[in-house]
């Protein structure tokens, strides 16, 4: 049985200690008092300990739109429109990445996560199966797809629904499948429609960009004569086990058509802001009631995967648009931690005895959580990712006093893999 005991901690805003069993929290105990099922797990020989003192045990990051492999094109291509910077650039990019690079990218990726607190991500882009091979060495969750576009052919597409009924569950418990159809305008009615009889006969999640750019928008008004959210609505790919990436533009209908079906809305304000797709609109939403979670898209549009920057970011620029007291800093954090987490029904997100052991150790003393009359907002607008000792997932410690096993092995392999893709670009 694994075990992990935590002591002297701040959690919840009381000092604790924390047993840690099998995956799971099972017990937070007040200092004070010597609770019997902690003191008879400290007796046995071999206990992971970790001293408290002077740090503070949060929920971690769950990142719910991005494209790990884009690592491999960090900054490769910038300061342009959507359209212009997928069909002239990144399209073409990826078309030479074999999946060995890919795989190579998903490390690092997970690396950057780990570093800036992030236990999880949803992922959607191509090489799927050596996605599930780094996330089952690294040790974090995450939900993969194979992304569906029409242009790639039946072969690729049969292929992914082919594997998901094989095992609708993947060898590895920290991994789920999602049905990933890139878009409204790379996916015809036909198989937006197979998708959403897949996910619903193998209960999977469905995960799908959504009134990303005016464009799109524009342009399925005047296909469809229905806004993309209506559309979607219309094939039947809505509902509580979908995700919707971006979803910016959005009218009132749009928004109660998400409210009625349950869908989760995922807000990438980094990557809208910096490709000019335009503001999420917060308050709206907020004043509505949906299901808001966040990701940080990929590195390419981005162009790092720091969820804390994202949650920051989501709260400025909600406020901007839509009034100072308009996304508070509890709601960002639930935003960036609890709600991504129940999206993708993964029994964590907060800190309870039985729930999963996903958590971060913070470091009171650093700098920018100085004075600390508030927690939650210092953690929100103040602090950075210097602050994280500890990275724990599903009971592991995966970050321990800032580093990652191998990291430097992991930016060595990516670097050589970058190398051979731009060698295969004729750079």
């Amino acid at each position: 049985m694994n075990r992990l005991v935590i002591s002297n901690i701040d959690c919840n805003g009381q000092l604790s200690d924390v047993l840690v069993e099998d995956g799971r929290f099972a017990r937070i105990a007040p200092v004070g008092g010597e609770d019997p099922q902690i003191a008879r797990v400290l007796r046995q020989p071999g206990l992971k300990e970790i001293d408290g003192s002077g740090r503070k045990l949060i929920p971690p990051f769950y990142n719910c739109h991005t494209h790990a492999a884009m690592t491999m094109l960090r900054g490769y291509a910038d300061d342009m429109p959507l359209f212009a910077w997928l069909s002239e650039h990144i399209w073409p990019a990826e078309a030479k990445m074999t999946h060995e690079i890919m795989y190579h990218g998903v490390r690092l990726a997970m690396l950057e996560m780990l570093k800036s607190g992030t236990v999880f991500f949803n992922d959607m882009y191509f090489g799927w199966e050596r996605c599930m091979e780094a996330v089952e060495e690294m040790g974090l969750r995450a939900a993969v797809a194979d992304t569906l576009i029409e242009a790639r052919g039946d072969e690729r597409i049969e292929g992914f629904f082919d594997a998901c009924r094989r095992n609708s569950r993947p060898g590895c418990d920290r991994i789920q499948w999602t049905v990933a159809p890139h878009a409204i305008y790379t996916v015809g009615e036909k198989l937006l429609r197979r998708c959403a009889e897949t996910a619903r006969e193998l209960d999977l999640r469905l995960h799908i960009h959504l009134a990303e750019t005016r464009q799109e928008n524009d342009d399925c008004l005047a296909a469809h004569g229905m806004t993309p959210t209506a559309w979607l609505h219309h094939v039947g790919l809505l509902g509580p086990r979908t995700v919707v990436a971006h979803a910016v533009w959005l009218s009132q209908e749009d928004m109660e058509i998400l409210k009625e079906t349950g869908t989760t809305l995922v807000h990438n304000p980094c990557s809208n802001m910096k490709l000019a797709s335009g503001a999420f609109p917060a308050k709206a939403v907020i004043d509505m009631g949906l299901n808001v979670a966040l990701g940080t898209d990929g590195t390419s549009s981005n162009n790092n995967l720091d969820m804390h920057e994202e949650m920051k970011t989501a709260a400025l620029l909600a406020k901007l648009t839509g009034g100072a007291e308009t996304l508070k800093a509890d709601e960002a954090l639930r935003w960036a931690t609890a709600n991504g987490a129940r999206a993708f029904g993964i029994d964590a997100g907060v800190l309870e005895e039985g729930r999963l052991a996903d958590a971060l150790i913070v470091n009171l003393s650093n700098e920018r959580l100085v004075p600390g009359y508030n927690f939650v907002s210092d953690w929100v607008y103040s602090a950075d990712s210097r602050a994280i000792d500890y990275v724990l997932c599903d009971g592991r410690i995966l970050m321990e006093n800032g580093r990652v096993p191998y990291e430097e092995q992991i930016i060595e392999d990516a670097r050589r893999s970058a190398a051979d893709l731009l060698h295969r670009l004729g750079k």
